[in-house]
């Protein structure tokens, strides 16, 4: 069942990078395995998803809202977040809206299955896969951070993953230090 399994390592390593105690939005939540992980690490967190179970499943982590976000309008217009988190989730026509509900200074950890997966299961249309260095482009307007497209083992998948930041420049500013590791 979407959003029970083991929060994802590739979003826990790089969630240093949303802002601490800032509100996390988790787009296609599924039963909230990353809004429950959020949560417990100090974060407001904000999850949409269309199955009603689902939400159910998270109205007591956190704010909870059942929408068809590929049919309908999208629910958060104008909202803004520390960080977005999207996993196995792709809808094109959405990337707009999810990307400009990236907050300045905030966080989108993305990672989702690549064309390559087709090959090994589910999804299999290419609706659903990114085509290479897809990601990338999708992204523009933020600063990756980290970036990886390649096979992964246990299940096998084949995935593009992204961490990026909406930076906030000052002229003359040291550049800001967005780490490649969690140590403090």
């Amino acid at each position: 069942m979407h959003g029970t399994e083991t929060p994802s390592a590739w979003v826990m390593r790089w969630s240093h990078l949303v802002p601490a105690q800032g509100t996390v939005l988790d787009v296609a939540c599924g039963h909230g395995r990353h809004l429950k992980w959020f949560a417990q690490h100090g974060h407001s967190v904000c999850g949409v998803d269309r199955d009603p179970e689902a939400i159910a499943a998270v109205r007591s982590v956190g704010r909870a809202l059942q929408a068809d976000i590929e049919n309908g309008p999208w629910p958060l217009a104008g909202e803004r977040f520390a960080g977005v988190v999207v996993t196995n989730y792709l809808w094109r026509p959405l990337m707009p809206a999810i990307l400009d509900s990236v907050a300045p200074g905030g966080a989108l950890i993305y990672e989702t299955f690549a064309i390559d997966h087709a090959s090994v299961g589910r999804p299999s249309r290419a609706d659903f896969l990114l085509r290479p260095g897809e990601l990338l482009t999708l992204a523009q307007g933020l600063r990756v951070v980290a970036y990886e497209d390649g096979f992964c083992e246990g299940p096998d998948r084949f995935v593009q993953r992204l961490a990026a930041v909406r930076e906030i420049r000052s002229d003359g500013a040291a550049p800001p230090r967005h780490r490649l590791d969690a140590a403090g």
